[in-house]
């Protein structure tokens, strides 16, 4: 691990796994602290991890990731390219991306004015996702499970949230009905849309931006959850866990297994 100060004392910290190419991690320091650099607020911490597959024959094997933290709110990008170095371009050119958007709508949610407030919701922005390694259903495990409290938020405000982080899926408590819920993009259409535990009234957008499932959360095991997983072929399932009542996640690992969110309270 590595770092290279500025005179904002920006430590950015790189971790490389794999057969990285040397001054891969160098490199990844200038171009990351070009970024970082023109971040108004304080950027407190920054992590890059580059990761070189062992299977040389592998689709995309080089990966670049970086999580800045800006003001205590982390801004997420993680990219898949040919090359390490391509990765690491690609990394500075989504990461710009996501911490101005996250600098325009950040204190503000998604109520302004002007084109950018629509571009915000339509950009697709995931042609350069790493590619999830395919394993065997049999071999699949549930290798990871997080358990923390989700906290309340406005619809809106998850999306901003699902954005920054670069996540498939943002799961939180609904403001206004107290319901765990989840927001996701939608692979038919691109938009984001929203699912909730409990009783669901009729389709509905927020601001005419965000559609609202009316397809009821099933209530299911974890084992169940599993099941449908590997049925469906879909990146992750939202459910009500039959042990708690409460809404959990059962997602595709970019390695091939399984992990699992549930709320801890």
């Amino acid at each position: 691990m590595s770092g290279l100060k500025t005179s904002q004392a920006v430590d950015v910290q790189v971790r490389t796994r794999g057969q990285v190419p040397d001054g891969a991690d160098v490199y990844a320091q200038e171009k990351v602290l070009a970024v970082v650099g023109h971040v108004g607020e304080p950027v407190l911490a920054v992590r890059v991890k580059l990761t070189q597959a062992v299977n040389t024959s592998a689709n995309r094997p080089a990966t670049a990731q970086a999580v800045v933290d800006v003001n205590g709110r982390p801004v997420r990008a993680h990219v898949a390219a040919n090359t390490m170095f391509e990765a690491v371009d690609l990394l500075q050119e989504r990461l710009t991306a996501r911490l101005a958007r996250a600098r325009r709508h950040g204190p503000y949610g998604l109520h302004g004015s002007g084109p950018d407030t629509q571009a915000w919701w339509d950009s697709p922005g995931h042609e350069h996702r790493p590619n999830r390694h395919h394993l065997p259903a049999e071999e699949r495990r549930i290798v990871r499970h997080k358990s923390f409290s989700l906290g309340h938020q406005t619809p809106e405000d998850a999306v901003i949230d699902l954005e920054a982080m670069d996540y498939d899926f943002w799961v939180f408590t609904d403001l206004a009905s107290g319901r765990d819920s989840v927001i996701y993009r939608d692979v038919r259409t691109g938009r984001h849309r929203m699912a909730s535990l409990g009783p669901l009234g009729q389709e509905r957008e927020v601001d005419g931006l965000l559609g609202v499932s009316t397809v009821p959360v099933p209530m299911s095991s974890v084992a169940e959850a599993v099941s449908r997983l590997h049925l469906t072929g879909l990146p992750f399932v939202f459910f009500a866990d039959t042990a708690t009542e409460r809404g959990s996640v059962l997602y595709h690992r970019y390695d091939g297994h399984y992990g699992l969110i549930t709320p801890s309270s």
